[in-house]
Formats: C-alpha cells, structure tokens, sequence
C-alpha cells in the first residue's frame, strides 16, 4: 500500500511529465481528471460523503 508521500510523489511527477511533454493543457487535463480519480477513490472508500454535503 502506498503511503500518502509516495501518492504525492507519484502525482508530482505524472503532472510533471504531462506539462513538459504535452504542455499546459495536458498539464490541466492531467490535474483535473486525477481530482476526479480522488474523489472516486475515496467515496468508494467511503471517506467522503457526498450525501451528507449535499443536504446543506
């Protein structure tokens, strides 16, 4: 299991690639869609509940 550095890491580096490689709009792709992988993640972990924040 990866601890939450390595995640980090990991991540840094996927952005890094994608904006000198791709440039700023594979950078902004790269960024938004791994946003919506976390917030998959973790509502299917269940440590975020959109039922709850959506109530307010």
């Amino acid at each position: 299991m990866m601890n939450t550095a390595t995640t980090g890491l990991a991540a840094g580096m996927a952005l890094g690639f994608a904006g000198y490689f791709g440039g700023f709009w594979a950078f902004l792709l790269v960024l938004v869609l791994g946003a919506a992988g976390l917030i998959v993640g973790l509502v299917v972990h269940g440590d975020l509940d959109l039922r709850m924040r959506r109530q307010r």
